[in-house]
């Protein structure tokens, strides 16, 4: 054998369908990770899936946010709004006008969570405040926007009181002929504020295959069953990197975060991420996509991620 044979790895036997999930479920086990259901969706291939707990309709928290991100891509794509747009000319302002700064704030801004507003940080427990919109509105930034991050289910919320401006309907009435219809989801359940409108930032309920048929959508740039229900480009612009920004968190699977997605170690590879371990896990390279719910108490997310990539991320 010589020098250069020797410097090529030896193929590696690839391992039959059947058996992919197998390390990834002994570890969920193993280890209590409180997974619930995991769908692998390759192209090429059948699915795969396994499910730990009976499949219902839960809660997926901020894998909404993914959803609220492709409704604004979709509502661009139909000469509604543009990610550069001012915010301040699509809501009206409060009755006590404007806060400082707010003039500045783009949608783009709220897509990445770099709006500078300080309600970002406490809009959680506001929940019964009768008008969050106005209140976000109303409130003097502390920040230049697009100057640092902050998470925020307020940013989320506000794209979605956006498209409901715009349309006359609540963002997941208007997403119904648009998006969860085609997907086969015809009714599903998401929380609105006290005056109407849909959350955005958490509160849709779906089930893990309705849930994979999302993550199928961004791994196919948009595309379900040969019709384009999201354009190509927008589905690139979620994680281009002009897109990320910096978050600060020293947890590497936390570092940058895009438009409504947060980035992952392993090369090229994105996510949808929600509380309790929801994710949509794209990784192009390898054509796939791992759709996994959960029901994590006392864990962190990092966990589950971390025996993804050692467990199953190999044998792809």
């Amino acid at each position: 054998m010589t020098a250069a044979d020797a410097a090529v790895p030896a193929p590696r036997h690839p391992v039959p369908d059947p058996l992919l999930l197998l390390p990834l479920r002994q570890r969920i086990i193993e280890q209590q990770l409180g997974v619930r259901a995991l769908h692998l969706h390759r192209a090429g291939h059948d699915e795969l899936s396994h499910r730990f707990a009976q499949d219902t309709a839960e809660n997926i928290y901020s894998v909404s946010k993914t959803v609220t991100a492709l409704a604004v891509g979709i509502a661009a794509h139909e000469g509604l709004l543009d990610a550069e747009d001012l915010l301040v000319d699509h809501l009206p302002a409060p009755a006590d006008g404007y806060g400082s700064g707010m003039e500045q704030v783009r949608l783009r801004h709220l897509l990445t969570m770099t709006s500078g507003s300080p309600v970002l940080g406490f809009l959680d427990e506001q929940r019964e405040h009768p008008d969050l919109s106005s209140l976000f509105l109303a409130t003097d930034l502390v920040a230049d926007p697009g100057a640092r991050w902050e998470y925020s289910n307020g940013s989320t919320l506000l794209l979605s009181r956006v498209l409901t401006e715009r349309t006359g309907q609540s963002m997941r009435d208007w997403l119904m002929p648009r998006l969860f219809e085609p997907l086969g989801i015809l009714n599903p359940q998401w929380h609105t504020t006290r005056d109407g409108v849909t959350w955005g930032a958490t509160g849709l309920h779906l089930k893990s295959g309705q849930l994979a048929r999302i993550g199928q959508l961004l791994l196919q740039r948009g595309q379900h069953e040969g019709t384009q229900l999201v354009p190509p480009a927008w589905i690139d612009a979620l994680h281009a990197e002009e897109a990320w920004v910096a978050t600060g968190d020293p947890e590497p699977e936390s570092a940058r975060y895009g438009y409504g997605i947060w980035q992952c170690t392993p090369s090229g590879a994105w996510r949808a991420d929600g509380a309790l371990g929801q994710f949509l896990l794209v990784l192009p390279e390898q054509q796939a996509v791992l759709t996994i719910t959960s029901r994590l108490e006392g864990r962190s997310g990092a966990e589950v991620l971390r025996a993804v990539w050692e467990e199953l991320l190999p044998l792809l």
